[in-house]
């Protein structure tokens, strides 16, 4: 069993920070993937960054490449994404997700259905 508990959303204007944090408890394997992923109104879940517990392997979607950086602290068991350079399009509510079967295959990454757990999710929002 694996417990995920995001925090950190908000409210900002567009051009602002914001610093999403996932707190991991119960079992994690250096070889499994922690995800962030988001949903806005009437759209599916979409990702948004992967990382490898470990840390050896991260992944982004284009939207955000180069102004998301996903990273983990394993001593504190939490998986952050720093999000910068915020723009209304990435008004949503964000999801961290685990995976716990160790399919390890990096085309699985972005597709949802392939990770196990997910935590309850925390607004974002970006005003212009």
């Amino acid at each position: 069993q694996v417990q995920l508990v995001e925090s950190g959303g908000g409210l900002v204007q567009a051009g602002s920070s914001l610093r999403l944090s996932c707190a991991v408890s119960g079992r994690t394997v250096s070889s499994y993937f922690m995800g962030w992923f988001r949903q806005a109104p009437g759209k599916d879940r979409e990702f948004v960054a992967a990382i490898r517990w470990s840390g050896g392997s991260i992944y982004y979607a284009d939207s955000v490449k180069g102004r998301f950086t996903i990273s983990r602290d394993n001593a504190k068991n939490t998986v952050t994404l720093q999000m910068n350079s915020l723009k209304p399009e990435d008004t949503a509510v964000y999801y961290c997700a685990a995976e716990t079967s160790g399919w390890g295959i990096p085309s699985f990454v972005t597709r949802a259905d392939k990770y196990d757990y997910w935590g309850q999710g925390t607004q974002v929002t970006v005003s212009s």
